[in-house]
């Protein structure tokens, strides 16, 4: 008996060895690289925004082609992550927006042409917030989603983008871009977080504070751009507003130390002219590496160096749109869909 067991084990093992992933399903690593490099692009194309995470590959098939290699359809299943599109990281370096941090998810239906490059052809994304009922019904103490143009959330921000000029040693002020996340949370009080992007602007640290309002964005490829998180919590007591509009004092008179971290980001051709600077004496004699912040208007041609580095414009393969969720059809491809690599504790969105 114990030797019918001992080979009918083997036998089992034998077949568990000879199982290969099936060739057009979303667990062949084949597939699954297409499907990540696929997502590389689709956030490299992509121009505002946050940078898009992979949570699973829900359905894919491909069809050969006349000039050769294979056209893949992908459904892409997505998460939203921390990094911002103006960070330029690649998704794998970015941590997924968590259950705290008011997650966005959706899918993103994508085509590429694999030979021996893959290369994204066409892709359109549809995205949406996770319910404010369904993080509450887990986590009844996140922070909920606040509406961007409300007074409280664009004071919070201004209020953050004061403190980062004033601490940052930076030889500019930087300028409000984009703001592009709000949440509140109950603490001790009101509770505001904020996401907004900034601009290096023209005026110097030496400019008087009263002409802030009069600086201009650096208007050239060559200005650095930054990403910012920033927080104020009050106190019940001390949190009112009547109408900030025209009001001269600030809403949070009261108001606790204002918290904000920035991440500055080099232009992308700011290497370039680096090794332009690095081959004459022409330019800037004082530039110094990491800390090309210009001072004054441009006075040497950067018009050659752009040239050399024109790229394809951005933003011209798909789209990116919020809109709620909708039935979706049975994957077609077998083994299909793939495994999720996250599930935020949302298990009633399955994600």
């Amino acid at each position: 008996m114990s030797v019918f067991l001992l080979v009918l084990c083997l036998v089992l093992l034998l077949q568990e060895g000879r199982t290969r992933p099936d060739p057009q399903g979303c667990n062949n690593p084949e597939v699954v690289r297409v499907a990540e490099e696929a997502l590389d692009q689709i956030n490299r194309d992509r121009t505002v925004g946050y940078v898009l995470g992979l949570n699973r590959l829900y359905d894919v098939s491909h069809s050969p082609q006349q000039n050769g290699g294979l056209l893949y359809k992908l459904t892409i299943d997505v998460l939203e992550t921390k990094c911002h599109l103006v960070s330029r990281k690649a998704w794998k370096q970015c941590e997924i927006r968590d259950i705290g941090n008011v997650p966005v998810y959706g899918e993103c239906e994508a085509s590429v042409h694999v030979d021996a490059q893959v290369e994204l052809k066409s892709y359109s994304c549809k995205l949406r917030e996770a319910p404010a009922t369904s993080v509450v019904d887990v986590c009844p103490d996140c922070p909920t989603a606040e509406n961007l143009g409300e007074p409280v959330v664009k004071e919070t921000v201004n209020l953050s983008l004061q403190r980062f000029n004033e601490e940052s040693h930076l030889d500019n002020y930087f300028s409000l871009d984009n703001i592009t996340k709000a949440s509140s949370q109950w603490v001790a009080g009101p509770s505001y977080f904020v996401e907004f992007t900034i601009l290096e602007t023209v005026c110097s640290k030496r400019t008087d504070v009263s002409e802030l309002s009069h600086c201009p964005p650096m208007d050239c490829q060559f200005a650095h751009r930054g990403f910012c998180l920033g927080s104020h919590v009050t106190t019940e007591e001390q949190f009112e507003i009547q109408n900030p509009v025209g009001k001269k004092a600030s809403s949070f008179q009261n108001r606790k130390p204002v918290e904000v971290k920035c991440e500055i980001y080099e232009p992308q051709t700011a290497a370039v002219e680096e090794q332009a600077h690095a081959r004459t004496a022409i330019g800037h004699p004082e530039h110094q590496h990491h800390n090309h912040t210009h001072l004054h208007p441009h006075e040497h041609m950067h018009s050659l160096i752009a040239n050399a580095t024109i790229s394809k414009p951005l933003g011209v393969l798909g789209t990116v749109v919020f809109e709620p969720a909708s039935p979706r059809s049975v994957p077609s491809a077998a083994s299909c869909p793939g495994l999720r690599k996250h599930n935020l504790g949302l298990v009633s969105l399955k994600l």
